[in-house]
């Protein structure tokens, strides 16, 4: 890529060395036209319609460590600084976990299982705050509580909601149920916490997002159960509890909330088919 290469030019020779690394065809194009269209502050559509515009050497110094790092499993979200979740652009670093569109299932039911009106929600280990935000976007009427334990999650969280013009969602500080206001009952608790096995090969892949948000250790189903035996103590009669799980787990997960009386249990499969969302009625 020499200080004459064209965008066009730069887009193939990129794209290939993605392809080299491991991308798949139409998702190594798409990164590089975003690494790209980062670098010289443009959109998709205008760097696919000036394929000849010349490239100059300072976009170029900045293109080819993007690349580097995206060749070497770095998540796109973390180099461009944002990712698209329920239509909405959040700002991502590494203190959270990369949002995934499997998670807006959560979004989904969570609308389905309260009707319009005000009511108190809370999203436990809100990360970047995307569960919060989509649904503050949905249901103004809605009291939002977003927890984390880290620190730097909710700093990005902060950062979203105010970006985002939601200013009414209550951010706290702390470990799952301890974060939230005493005294305050909810109607639905919803969380997309860590579930991934300490041995699951796939922590790999993920090697460069925040492994407390990817596993807690064990089978993966400590954060899962914690959040079950919990539940009764800040729910209304008849509050909903609703979790992001492992493809593997809901049958364990679903005999978990049975176990501590919740009623109308039931799972729901993603786009890919799996079983990623449980839901249970106190």
């Amino acid at each position: 890529m020499s200080v004459e290469a064209t965008v066009g030019a730069t887009l193939t020779r990129a794209t290939q060395r993605l392809l080299a690394a491991g991308t798949s065809g139409g998702a190594a194009a798409l990164d590089v036209q975003l690494l790209l269209g980062h670098v010289l502050g443009v959109t998709r559509a205008q760097l696919l319609a000036h394929p000849e515009r010349a490239l100059q050497a300072a976009a170029t110094a900045r293109f080819l460590p993007l690349l580097q790092r995206r060749a070497a499993g770095e998540p796109l979200a973390y180099l461009i600084g944002r990712r698209e979740f329920w239509s909405l652009e959040l700002a991502v670093t590494d203190a959270v976990l990369v949002p995934r569109p499997e998670t807006e299932l959560l979004v989904e039911r969570a609308l389905a299982l309260l009707p319009d009106g005000p009511a108190n929600v809370a999203d436990l280990g809100t990360g970047s705050g995307a569960l919060a935000l989509a649904l503050a976007s949905e249901r103004r009427q809605w009291h939002l509580v977003a927890t984390d334990v880290a620190s730097g999650a909710l700093e990005v969280a902060r950062r979203n909601a105010h970006a985002l013009g939601f200013p009414d969602v209550e951010f706290r500080q702390g470990e799952w149920y301890a974060a939230l206001p005493p005294g305050v009952r909810f109607d639905l608790l919803l969380s997309n916490p860590p579930y991934v096995a300490a041995d699951d090969p796939a922590l790999e892949a993920l090697r460069y997002e925040p492994r407390l948000a990817l596993t807690p250790g064990g089978d993966g189903f400590a954060a899962l159960g914690h959040l079950v035996r919990g539940a009764a103590a800040h729910l209304k009669r008849d509050g909903w509890l609703l979790l992001e799980h492992g493809a593997t787990q809901a049958r364990q997960l679903r005999a978990e909330l049975v176990l501590n009386g919740f009623r109308h249990v039931r799972s729901h499969r993603d786009l890919a088919g799996h079983e990623r969302a449980t839901e249970g009625q106190r």
